[in-house]
């Protein structure tokens, strides 16, 4: 699953926001403090075709409607949304999804970012890395031993916001897109493990949803 990072990647009635980051308009003008929200199922009408619009423009390949819906309709809890604070409309997105991971002893509870996109318009001002800051927490509060992605290995800003959250690269994937691109593996790890077993993890694939 790529990640597409790019940061510096209806009526809303919620809240669950918690997070702001100011946004730039037209000329520097600050309309106000973005509104973060959780997304949940209510939304898909309202943000799924927003959603699929502004990933797909800088995706690497393409994901049909059933992909997005994979993610969230099973960890709707593990993926946010910024939202323009005038008119509610999507600013920038991340999808996540947590599951036991088996491939290592013992077995570990491995978050995976799949999908994290940000509007041009509003690059460089954090929105990317509070939206992963919103995800790493709702992973580490479900007791996540680890997350893992992947970003292109050309995809720079990406590379250093995960890298200043304290993302490791963990394994380079080579030609891992449609377009012939390589990509690293990048690991958080959020709990103390084994160094015996150190080496084994985010080494595998067996997360990866087929493309």
């Amino acid at each position: 699953m790529a990640t597409t990072s790019t940061a510096g990647h209806a009526s809303i009635g919620l809240e669950k926001t918690t997070t702001t980051a100011a946004v730039a308009g037209p000329l520097g003008a600050l309309p106000g403090e973005l509104k973060y929200v959780q997304y949940e199922h209510s939304l898909e009408s309202a943000y799924l075709p927003a959603i699929r619009a502004l990933i797909s423009k800088d995706l690497s390949e393409p994901y049909s409607i059933y992909v997005y819906r994979y993610f969230l309709y099973q960890w709707g809890h593990l993926c946010f949304m910024a939202l323009h604070p005038e008119d509610s409309s999507l600013v920038g997105v991340i999808i996540c999804k947590l599951e036991p991971h088996a491939s290592h002893s013992p077995p570990t509870l491995r978050g995976y970012i799949a999908m994290l996109a940000v509007s041009a318009a509003y690059r460089g001002h954090g929105v990317a890395t509070a939206l992963v800051k919103k995800a790493i927490d709702a992973m580490a509060q479900r007791n996540a031993d680890e997350i893992v992605l992947e970003t292109e290995e050309t995809n720079v800003p990406a590379m250093r916001l995960y890298e200043r959250l304290g993302f490791l690269r963990s394994k380079k994937l080579h030609r891992y897109y449609l377009n012939g691109n390589s990509a690293y593996r990048l690991v958080l790890l959020l709990k103390r493990i084994d160094p015996d077993a150190a080496a084994d993890f985010a080494l595998d694939d067996g997360d990866i949803t087929p493309r």
